[in-house]
């Protein structure tokens, strides 16, 4: 698996340039989790080979997220890797929240590649209409599109 982006910069360029607030995902698969992405949550991929990919989500040509998946392998010297289990869902008690990605449609699609629904799409009192899928490793995302303003 390689996907570039010709114009993605050099890992230390790249990481030199982050700001702000980062996710990123330890994976046992980062084809399987771009996969994922890609056909779920229909997300870009800006770069990926086996052991990394920058996967990004747009709406109206504008970045509004952008987050990291690393091979396990690639954590051999990283204390995390401990914690992480061999066997079980990762990624307990955390959401990964996409917004404006249309649930009802996520919901569709998971449903299609035999993945895992938590929740059904449904209308929140907090504005949102969402659903929780969960990814090949366990971890959930919660897609949500806001919800018409009640007069």
């Amino acid at each position: 698996m390689s996907t570039s982006d010709q114009d993605f910069p050099a890992a230390d360029d790249y990481g030199r340039g982050l700001k702000g607030f980062g996710v990123n995902l330890l994976v046992r698969s980062v084809a399987r989790t771009v996969a994922f992405s890609r056909d779920i949550l229909l997300a870009e991929t800006a770069m990926a080979n086996e052991d990394f990919a920058v996967l990004r989500h747009r709406v109206n040509g504008q970045v509004l997220a952008e987050w990291m998946l690393h091979a396990d392998g690639t954590y051999h010297a990283n204390p995390l890797l401990g914690l992480i289990p061999a066997d079980h869902p990762r990624g307990a008690g955390a959401e990964l929240r996409l917004y404006h990605l249309d649930p009802d449609a996520a919901v569709a699609r998971a449903r299609a590649h035999d993945y895992v629904v938590l929740n059904e799409p449904a209308d929140k009192p907090h504005g949102m209409r969402e659903a929780y899928i969960l990814d090949p490793d366990g971890y959930c995302w919660v897609v949500s599109l806001p919800l018409a303003k009640r007069d």
